[in-house]
């Protein structure tokens, strides 16, 4: 992430603020990130995995959410854009502009974002206690990183790859990896 400008906001004007802007920003600690272009197969993968989900929770009271909505972590003083959420909160789904209680979050892994994704924004996001599941999905290397929430509130990882699935325990569903990478030509390494 880079800042998109030397502002500082407290939260209440960052949302007033990025509502009256075309481009979508991301919130963090009082510094504003302009958010850039996805890439087809980001774009690709991250609508592959919202369809998944979408489809498996149908009838549920839980909802998918696709990156345009935004989701604070008041307890870290940032919003961000997930590339997928669900939550099955009451109270998220009444929410206007931002989500605050999602069970399962999906980042689909950029050069640019891989860093962020994995350290200072997986920090964020444990901060949530709603969360039970983070996904880090991996183009190049065809594979879904998995970390589950213990009952001890310890992390374990689960990586899918090749021909495994990968099993989101907190929505009881497997996820097939060639759903996920559906119209994404393996690359010829």
């Amino acid at each position: 992430m880079q800042a998109a400008e030397v502002l500082v906001f407290s939260a209440e004007d960052y949302l007033a603020w990025e509502e009256l802007q075309e481009d979508k920003y991301e919130y963090y600690q009082a510094e504003v990130f302009a958010m850039g272009g996805a890439r087809r197969e980001h774009a690709v993968v991250a609508g592959n995995v919202f369809a998944v989900l979408k489809q498996h929770l149908r009838g549920t009271p839980c909802q998918t959410y696709i990156s345009d909505m935004k989701l604070r972590i008041e307890q870290v003083d940032a919003y961000f854009f997930p590339d997928v959420m669900v939550s099955c909160s009451t109270q998220d789904q009444q929410a206007e502009q931002f989500l605050t209680s999602p069970i399962l979050i999906v980042e689909v892994l950029s050069a640019a974002t891989e860093a962020f994704d994995r350290g200072d924004k997986f920090a964020a996001y444990r901060q949530l206690p709603s969360l039970k599941e983070y996904l880090l999905v991996d183009i190049k290397a065809r594979r879904v990183e998995c970390y589950r929430r213990t009952a001890d509130n310890d992390w374990l990882l689960h990586v899918a790859g090749a021909e495994e699935n990968c099993a989101i325990a907190s929505l009881e569903l497997e996820l097939v990896l060639t759903d996920i990478f559906e119209d994404i030509a393996v690359s010829q390494q």
